[in-house]
């Protein structure tokens, strides 16, 4: 919004040569997932306006997990989804305004020291940005990938796993979330292949015994995707290449999961404040980019473990740096 949209509900906020009818917010939160709600949790409890933008559900990643199991005070697990919300409730119930289905497209900084942001639905100011975009599932870019999308090639088993009821599906990844996201698949596949580039897997060793003692899983070892095949509307297969020398080999699937990494959402930040070599965003330890009043928290940022926990951690390190540098302000 501009100056030609300003009314008496909102003070003015003058920076530049620009006039905007809204409040200026002292944190401004990009992203709602357990790095960002947390954040909120705490810019709130500092008694600053503490806003949190989200373009989809409070939760980030989360809410397409059906079962998180190392979450503190949950003994018994609690659903992705449910845990998304929670989090996004005890924000707002401490003061933070959680703005769903808002995307920040663009974040400029002003010669006044405010950071201007922008969306589809307005442009706000803030005088503290906290980026805790998070990341996205990782692409193999392999060919067939893309024309399959959404047509037997996904990232989301508790998305789509309804859809491969006595199916079989296959399952690319050897990690954590794979072996979760296997053993989730069970409960409607028929058959579930495992397809690991190494000859072990890398998943913590307690969910290797669930996958390991699950008849409906089987696991392909030292193979790695090659090409998406399909019949012109849905996938028939994958193409496996071979990490030791074999030759290839056709897995006739009727669907492919992929969970080979994430890559960071850095886009809205790249042009402020340097990256890591691996494309994430650069901070301390407790959030603090090389830009006066530019914090980030959660996967986006280059943390060795990418769990809800530590993301959640690192979104109160964030906010309570935030918080500081607005001290220091006054």
């Amino acid at each position: 919004m501009d100056g030609d949209e300003m009314t008496a509900e909102h003070p003015a906020a003058e920076t530049d040569s620009a006039t905007y009818a809204v409040d200026v917010i002292d944190i401004a939160i990009i992203g709602g997932g357990p790095a960002g709600l947390a954040a909120g949790l705490y810019g709130a409890r500092g008694a600053v306006k503490t806003v949190v933008f989200e373009r989809a559900m409070p939760g980030g990643q989360i809410i397409t997990t059906d079962w998180v199991e190392n979450y503190p005070a949950f003994p018994q697990g609690v659903n992705g989804a449910e845990l998304g919300q929670l989090m996004a409730d005890q924000s707002q119930a401490q003061g933070a305004e959680v703005e769903m289905f808002t995307e920040i497209t663009g974040i400029t900084r002003k010669g006044s020291g405010l950071f201007e942001l922008r969306s589809d639905a307005g442009t706000w100011l803030a005088r503290t940005v906290i980026v805790a975009t998070g990341s996205v599932p990782r692409k193999l870019g392999i060919p067939g990938e893309a024309e399959y999308t959404g047509r037997g090639v996904s990232w989301c088993a508790t998305c789509d796993a309804g859809f491969y009821r006595e199916k079989t599906v296959a399952v690319i990844g050897g990690g954590d979330s794979a072996i979760e996201e296997a053993l989730y698949l069970t409960k409607f596949a028929s058959k579930v292949y495992i397809v690991h580039r190494r000859d072990e897997l890398r998943a913590t060793k307690i969910i290797q015994d669930r996958a390991k003692a699950n008849e409906k899983i089987e696991f392909v070892f030292s193979r790695v995707p090659k090409e998406v095949q399909g019949n012109g509307s849905k996938v028939t297969g994958v193409l496996l290449g071979s990490t030791i020398g074999k030759d290839d080999r056709m897995l006739p699937v009727d669907g492919i999961f992929e969970f080979v990494g994430v890559d960071p959402m850095t886009e809205i930040a790249k042009n402020l404040t340097p990256l890591t070599k691996t494309g994430y965003i650069e901070t301390t330890q407790d959030g603090v980019t090389t830009v006066p009043g530019l914090f980030s928290a959660g996967d986006v940022t280059d943390i060795a473990l990418k769990q809800v926990v530590t993301a959640a951690a690192k979104g109160a390190s964030a906010a309570f740096a935030a918080l500081h540098y607005l001290e220091n302000m006054e």
